[in-house]
């Protein structure tokens, strides 16, 4: 197993932003998490990369607990978080980006190789490699975004809401190149609002309901769940 989630409470303040929550990501899969608003969505992200710390629980990368690294020592274990809104370094250019993805990194020709891979999953990048990126589209920073986290080499890359604010032609061209990136071995968990989109790349899923899983199946199986149908694919 990859990465497990055991038990898991967050709390901010009095607020019980997670409830006891546990799940699981297999070497190779795509996880997704589904629920609305304030589900507790990016707050589990936010705390298996070390951004945030559980009251009680614990998060478990190949049987080792992350809990007492530093965010960036998890980093150097492979657990990249892009998260939500970009957060790109708008002042740099495409290149300083990338490169800051690398920071942990030390070889000048695998950090290369980690670029050409980049560019072939998003060759626009390489186009624009001079450009300052808060120049930038809202769907080319989200591929900056992506691009930065896989310069970090990793085996668990947390996206949170990858789609946001993106036209739906380029909705779906980020999520072929989130299966790309599942295809050259690297496990992901993904957080989105498209639930839809969401279901139809991952092998499993969860749904979160106030900071709690109330439901969990492969991705088509919850695709075809009347009850998740109702909530947030829009049927009846």
């Amino acid at each position: 197993m990859l990465l497990e989630v055991k038990d898991l409470n967050v709390y901010y303040g009095a607020i019980h932003a997670l409830q006891g929550i546990s799940f699981h990501v297999e070497e190779g899969e795509i996880v997704t998490l589904i629920g609305a608003n304030g589900a507790g969505k990016s707050t589990t992200l936010k705390t298996i990369s070390g951004l945030l710390h559980p009251r009680s629980g614990d998060v478990r990368l190949r049987e080792q607990s992350l809990l007492s690294l530093a965010a960036q020592e998890i980093v150097r274990r492979g657990v990249i978080h892009v998260p939500e809104g970009r957060k790109i370094f708008a002042p740099l250019t495409v290149q300083e980006n990338l490169e800051m993805g690398a920071f942990t990194r030390s070889d000048p020709a695998e950090i290369r190789q980690s670029m050409e891979r980049v560019f072939r999953s998003f060759p626009r990048l390489k186009e624009r490699l001079g450009q300052l990126g808060g120049t930038l589209s809202g769907g080319e920073q989200q591929m900056l975004a992506i691009g930065r986290g896989m310069m970090a080499r990793p085996r668990l890359l947390l996206l949170d809401e990858p789609s946001m604010g993106l036209a739906p032609i380029l909705v779906e061209e980020i999520f072929s190149i989130v299966q790309e990136i599942n295809s050259q071995g690297v496990s992901i968990l993904l957080v989105e609002q498209n639930a839809l989109m969401a279901l139809s790349v991952a092998h499993r899923g969860y749904v979160l309901e106030t900071g709690r899983i109330v439901l969990e199946g492969t991705g088509q199986a919850l695709l075809h769940n009347p009850q998740v149908q109702s909530a947030y694919l829009g049927g009846h």
